[in-house]
Parts: C-alpha cells; structure tokens; sequence
C-alpha cells in the first residue's frame, strides 16, 4: 500500500539505499510531496521515479529510517509477523540458544532490518523499546507479531521507550504492559546467561533491564579472567564481574 508521503532523493543518493542503507539523510532529499508529520510513514524515490522503499519520517537530520526496501505496507501485521520471525529465525541458525540461557535480545535495530527497535527477552517477557516516533506507533503490530512468533513462551510484553524516544514525544508517553496472559505480570525476573544468574528489572533498570549486547563480551572476559585481579569500577548489575568469578577471577 503506497502512503501519502512521497519522498524523492536528489540524483546519485539512492545509491546507499540501493545498498540497504537503512538512512535516509534530509541532505540528500530533493522534494517532499505531501506534510508530513514525525512518525508519518513514507515511501522513498530515486530522481527517476523508482520506488526504493518504505519508512518511518522525522524532521532531523535523518528523516527517513527505512523499515522495507521495495513495496511493503507497514500498516500490516503479517508484515511485522514475517519481519520478526526473521529475526527469531537468524538466532536460532546462529546458535543463540544453547538450551540454558533464559534471556537475548530478539531485535538489535538495523542489524535486523528494524530500524528504531530493540526487543529483549527476559524469561517469559519480551521488553520492546523504540528510539523513533514512527516505530512507536507501530507498537501494537510488534506486540501481536511477538505473541504469534513465540507463542505459550511469551507470558508479556513490556514497553520501554520513553527513556529512548525524541523529548518532547515522550513527555506525552508512559511506559507500561502492552499485553500479558491474564495474570498480573511481574516486573522482573532471575535469568541465565552463560551459566551466570542474574536477576533483571525491566520497569527501574537502564536500556531494558540488562545490556544484553554485550553477552558476548562477558563470555570473552571469562576466557582470560581464570587466576586474575578484576576491577569492574563500573559494574551495574555486575555482569562482566559475575562472568569474571565464575572463570576464577579474584575481584
């Protein structure tokens, strides 16, 4: 479905969205056709005429976040569904899921083709924090696309993005629950992540709880901390220092 919005880039910057450049800087736009709000989707053109793909505008300096390259109507649910299946399908071929831990991060933004979203997942409740207005819009979609991918391991899903979101958007926002299975949900839960427990607080913590980017590099600590002195002078929750004693680390 085509939308309103029709924005055409000056020749020659079509060539990193052809690259799959998520982008779109207001620099290289040469005409906007209709009056666009933040967070309003909007279809991107080359100087030709050709449909390069579909996204969330804002008036900064990158106004586009592209969130389908070609046709897609993002204001279908099937659409997020495929989308975030892809993503829950890359972990599973990575080998993301060693059978013990309890806890990943589902969405990493462009690295996913979402630009704008980050979804972790904390035992049974999937905390989604959006960084654009477009994408928060849209949290209802990413909401029933995280119930149908997940199925009975979904028990809720949580909305983390006023901390994320441009200011003055998200003085008119409140985090909250966007769903949960009948039951009062709770807000926090004791996760493994490799072999390491750690209790996460999705509703007081920073990001969405825990810095679940960085799993791989606690992992990698560990390699070298076996016999070793460890400072962790700005430790959180204690992540990279927990991986650091289970290795055998003195701190």
């Amino acid at each position: 479905m085509s939308s309103p919005v029709k924005i055409t880039l000056r020749a020659g910057k079509e060539i990193p969205v052809l690259r799959f450049h998520p982008w779109v800087f207001s620099g290289a736009i040469a005409h906007i056709a209709g009056q666009p709000a933040d967070g309003d989707i909007a279809d991107v053109y080359d100087k030709k005429g050709n449909l390069l793909g579909t996204g969330h505008y804002h008036d900064g300096s990158i106004a586009v976040r592209l969130i389908a390259f070609g046709s897609a109507d993002l204001t279908d649910p099937v659409f997020w569904q495929e989308k975030l299946g892809n993503a829950l399908r890359a972990r599973l071929f990575a080998g993301r899921f060693n059978g013990a831990d309890s806890c990943y991060r589902l969405v990493h933004g462009e690295g996913d083709g979402l630009s704008g979203l980050v979804v972790d997942v904390y035992a049974h409740t999937a905390v989604v924090q959006c960084h654009s207005i477009g994408m928060h819009r849209q949290r209802f979609f990413i909401t029933e696309a995280l119930r149908r991918i997940l199925g009975e391991n979904l028990r809720a899903v949580y909305d983390k993005s006023v901390e994320s979101l441009p200011a003055k958007y998200a003085e008119t926002q409140k985090n909250g629950y966007l769903w949960s299975a009948g039951e009062t949900p709770v807000d926090s839960a004791v996760v493994v992540e490799n072999g390491a427990r750690f209790r996460v607080d999705w509703v007081t913590g920073q990001k969405t709880g825990f810095f679940l980017d960085q799993r791989d590099n606690r992992q990698l600590l560990a390699q070298y901390a076996a016999g070793k002195s460890v400072l962790n002078a700005f430790c959180y929750t204690g992540g990279f220092s927990f991986h650091a004693l289970k290795a055998g680390a003195t701190l």
